[in-house]
């Protein structure tokens, strides 16, 4: 086994995969030693969104790849989607995890709800990487509880009255376009009175704050935005006025499935570079690997992210059949996220001090593999939905 690990197992009933799902996860994991593996210090260090990268995925058809050929993209199932994914954030999570935002809530929103303008006039620049997007729905005072949004957008005649402000938005300073939530009607509630809209870089009245300073993930553009009195027009409102909170709960568990899948992306990397150094690092006249306490600690990383996988590619495999994932699509976010950062840590424990310095990447899969637990929805919220649909049960 190289430093970098192997491919995973590339027979046909070891995942169940088809010849083309098979070929796309190693086409991903390729693609990702080559441009991703080199540059993933560096950008984590100087907390550098890395562009050149975003040039190259674009070229090999990366920023689309589940979105239909007609709308310029792969035409790929949501499960090659997720192989993309998991083997990108092998490499580099920071660089999945923006590709993931751009694809997952921008590009499959419009392709969902979008009208046929919408989707002539924005699908194929974003599915081709011309263009990149950016979801904004996280507020200072609506996090876990979006229902809780406080911007709003006024009906102003045809057009639309933007106010307020989004943080934590991925992206942010670096996309072209934008898919925003807002109260439209307050009286209504959140399932009837939040609507969705897509803005352009570059719209009278959109800025951009700050960018944010993060523990992990420190690669993938983080910001602030801030709607003063932003007049946009009804061609502008993506779906129907209201249906924004129930859009994007939707948008929410497809995206799910890709945050496991980066989970487990990074869980495989911290095993990968953990197995190789337990072999190397010798200790009392022996390599650490043939100590037992290390043996446990593999073989608990190995387990838990074999778990994590299956659990992930089973939600795929469901929102590709068309058949209700949600549930599951929850579940494979909690298991995975949690995993990862499970592994990660004993990743550093078995590196001993030098999985405590940046001289190993180690300390970055911790760091970014935390943000999994967080991100589209905390570990807390995904139990929600669990228990949820558990009792809602016969």
């Amino acid at each position: 086994m190289t430093d970098h690990g192997p491919l995973p197992p590339d027979d046909a009933d070891s995942y169940g995969l088809s010849e083309t799902q098979r070929m796309i996860r190693d086409w991903a994991r390729e693609f990702a030693l080559a441009s991703l593996e080199p540059r993933a210090a560096e950008i984590d260090r100087y907390s550098r969104f890395p562009a050149e990268t975003f040039r190259e995925m674009a070229e090999v058809g990366l920023l689309g790849l589940p979105v239909p050929e007609a709308y310029g993209g792969g035409g790929a199932d949501y499960l090659s989607y997720a192989l993309a994914i998991e083997q990108l954030a092998r490499s580099c999570a920071s660089t999945a995890l923006s590709l993931a935002a751009h694809t997952s809530l921008v590009c499959l929103p419009i392709l969902n709800y979008g009208s046929d303008g919408q989707k002539s006039r924005y699908l194929h620049e974003l599915a081709s990487g011309r263009k990149l997007g950016s979801f904004a729905l996280t507020e200072p005072n609506a996090g876990s509880d979006a229902g809780g949004t406080e911007t709003t957008a006024i009906r102003d005649g045809e057009d639309y009255i933007l106010n307020g402000g989004k943080i934590f938005t991925t992206n942010a300073n670096v996309a072209d376009v934008f898919v925003v939530t807002a109260v439209t009607d307050r009286q209504r509630g959140p399932s009837g009175g939040i609507s969705a809209f897509i803005l352009e870089k570059g719209m009278a009245g959109l800025t951009l704050g700050a960018k944010d300073e993060k523990l992990g993930m420190r690669g993938s553009d983080w910001g602030t935005l801030q709607f003063d009195n932003l007049r946009v027009s009804r061609e502008q409102l993506l779906g129907e006025e209201g249906a924004g909170f129930r859009h994007f709960l939707a948008s929410l568990d497809s995206g799910r499935i890709s945050i496991a899948a980066l989970a487990v992306g990074i869980g495989q990397a911290a095993l990968d570079k953990t197995q190789a150094y337990a072999r190397q690092r010798r200790q009392f006249g022996q390599p650490i690997a043939e100590f037992q306490a290390v043996q446990f600690m593999l073989a608990d990383m190995a387990t838990e992210i074999e778990a994590a996988r299956l659990l992930t590619y089973n939600a795929a495999r469901l929102r590709a059949a068309g058949a209700p994932f949600s549930q599951q699509a929850a579940m494979a976010k909690l298991y995975a996220s949690e995993a990862a950062t499970r592994a990660a840590n004993k990743a550093v424990q078995i590196h001993g001090g030098y999985g405590y310095t940046k001289d190993f990447p180690v300390e970055r899969y911790l760091r970014d593999a935390k943000l999994c637990e967080i991100g589209e929805g905390t570990s807390e919220i995904q139990r929600m939905v669990i228990a949820r649909r558990l009792l809602q049960s016969p």
